[in-house]
């Protein structure tokens, strides 16, 4: 397992996955990999180079990928004992939001250990995930550990901005690296929720929504900031995206939530009804944000723009919004959002891509299940839907069978969910090494 140690290649001493994976993930956050959406940030070429250079030192033979100037991927294939079974794919970003310094504990790029803590931006999305896998990786490639079939190990750019100078970007222009790959895990799945101290449900992504996210557009007539006007497109606009932003979306309870709730129901002990939202969410505790979202459609307004000068009306207002859709839900996605847009706002996307789900079964599932009771005998691992996106849109194109599952032992208290984007994002060091220990279990029976 990944507690074993072994003799690194010219370090001069003993090292196992969980000797080292807090220091992987520390040096990983270090790297500043910002991702503004438009090239601005630092990318993440130095990320990628670090990335390679740590398969390179254990016998691997990387490739890196740069779709754009400094917007760079690394991929590496572990042979397998069975190279005749189909490939598994282990796939996660490099890339981070941004982060403003002055509102957090810690330097945000400092990968700081505090409080039993590794802080940092990255440190749940997703550089946490990236290090145990390269620590497991690593580990297993120098005591000489073959993992039962093909490994595909992708560490992707630009998930946050939608993962076009990415996995779309490879998944269209270098298809040939998942050769045989038809199923993959990747971020966003789990990590546990403490009912008692008799269970720890353990979350597995199976389905996310879709995304539309929209620019709104409405003209209207320019003129003088004295004058009346009664055809001021910020006027429109404004009542338009108030009535959006205010608007409650009619829950829609998914094949997966209904799976999850039931499960959930089964270990609380108590019925959850999904019509009456503000009770179950209220058993749910940190996590209630995070699957409060996967209950209906969401538009988000997130950006307003408009004028140039204060005694001037402008001719144009517009505004950006995030769009979510269930599974199946879509056209109702677009049929509520015009009613409520009204005909003066024109909508255009600016970046779209399909919701996911799948079941909760087969020997993978088995394989995640016994990895994590292996390492905490009060697990349970129970489907859930993400409300964000990940890279699985992209690979799902390809035919892959996509799941949610980055292992981590949380601390009951630690607002999970409020880390994603957060200010003073942290993770575990022992959920680190929890992960390490499962994903290496997870990896022999897979």
């Amino acid at each position: 397992m990944g507690g074993s140690s072994v003799s690194a290649a010219g370090a001069g001493k003993t090292v196992s996955g969980q000797d080292e994976v807090v220091d992987l993930c520390r040096d990983l956050i270090r790297i500043d990999t910002s991702n503004y959406g438009d090239h601005s940030g630092p990318g993440e070429r130095k990320a990628a180079e670090w990335v390679a250079e740590k398969l390179a030192e254990v016998g691997l033979e990387p490739q890196i990928f740069e779709s754009h100037k400094g917007r760079a991927s690394t991929v590496a294939r572990i042979e397998g004992e069975d190279p005749s079974r189909p490939a598994l794919l282990i796939h996660g970003h490099t890339d981070v939001v941004p982060a403003n310094a002055a509102d957090w504990t810690y330097d945000p790029f400092s990968g700081e250990i505090a409080d039993g803590c590794v802080w940092g931006r990255g440190a749940v999305d997703m550089k946490d995930m990236d290090a145990m896998t390269l620590a497991v990786v690593r580990d297993r490639m120098r005591s000489g550990r073959k993992p039962p079939r093909d490994i595909v190990l992708a560490f992707l750019a630009d998930e946050e901005a939608g993962g076009t100078y990415g996995a779309r970007h490879l998944v269209d222009k270098h298809p040939g690296l998942f050769e045989g790959v038809t199923e993959a895990i990747g971020e966003v799945g789990g990590f546990s929720f403490t009912v008692n101290e008799n269970l720890r449900l353990y979350l597995v992504e199976t389905a996310q929504k879709g995304m539309h996210w929209m620019r709104l557009t409405v003209e209207g007539t320019a003129g003088h900031g004295s004058m009346t006007n009664t055809d001021n497109a910020i006027t429109e606009l404004c009542e338009a995206v108030g009535r959006l932003g205010r608007h409650t979306w009619p829950v829609r309870v998914t094949k997966t939530v209904r799976h999850f709730l039931d499960e959930l129901s089964d270990a609380l002990g108590t019925p959850l009804d999904p019509d009456d939202m503000d009770a179950t969410l209220a058993k749910l505790g940190g996590i209630a944000k995070m699957v409060g979202a996967t209950l209906r459609n969401s538009a988000a307004p997130t950006m307003l723009g408009a004028g140039y000068k204060v005694n001037v009306i402008p001719g144009q207002a517009t505004a950006h919004v995030d769009g979510r859709f269930l599974p199946g839900y879509e056209d109702e996605f677009f049929a509520d959002l015009d009613r409520i847009l009204g005909p003066r706002v024109k909508r255009e996307d600016v970046h779209a891509d399909k919701a996911l789900e799948t079941d909760f079964d087969g020997k993978l599932v088995d394989a995640m299940q016994g990895a994590l009771r292996a390492e905490d005998p009060i697990a349970r691992a129970v489907p859930y839907m993400l409300s964000g996106g990940t890279d699985a849109k992209s690979f799902d194109d390809l035919g892959i069978r996509c799941f949610g599952f980055a292992p981590l032992q949380l601390p009951p208290e630690l607002d999970f969910a409020g880390m994603f984007h957060g200010v003073d994002e942290r993770v575990p060091v022992d959920g680190l090494k929890f992960g390490v220990r499962v994903l290496d279990r997870f990896i022999d029976n897979a």
